[in-house]
């Protein structure tokens, strides 16, 4: 039978075994946290000092080496050997260079008052 004192004992008991369980699961979260957030660290200078020791002496140098301009795409696009489109030269191309779901004269509403 559950007297008033074992019930306290009992729930007594359970806050102790809870509180201690968060207390050591939050420092094994929190040293987890610490270890990614070195090793993360640890990578990112690594990979800084990397990309540092990489960069050519002489920025210059690295722009004559070819006529490749694939790294500048402003560039790339002024050089275009086959442009796709062309600019209309009269209306009867401008219709014709229409997509098959555009119309071939724009929609124009009727002027006036549409209640009466």
């Amino acid at each position: 039978m559950n007297t008033v004192r074992s019930t306290w004992i009992g729930w007594g008991s359970l806050m102790v075994a809870g509180g201690g369980a968060y207390y050591f699961a939050k420092r094994s979260i929190n040293a987890d946290k610490k270890a990614r957030h070195e090793a993360d660290m640890k990578r990112r200078r690594l990979t800084e000092s990397l990309e540092y020791s990489m960069k050519p002496s002489h920025p210059k140098e690295h722009l004559h080496r070819g006529a490749d301009s694939a790294g500048s795409p402003s560039t790339e696009a002024s050089h275009d050997p086959a442009p796709t489109r062309h600019a209309p030269e009269d209306e009867s191309q401008t219709v014709k260079e229409k997509s098959k779901y555009e119309a071939s004269e724009p929609y124009r509403g009727k002027k006036g008052d549409r209640f009466s």
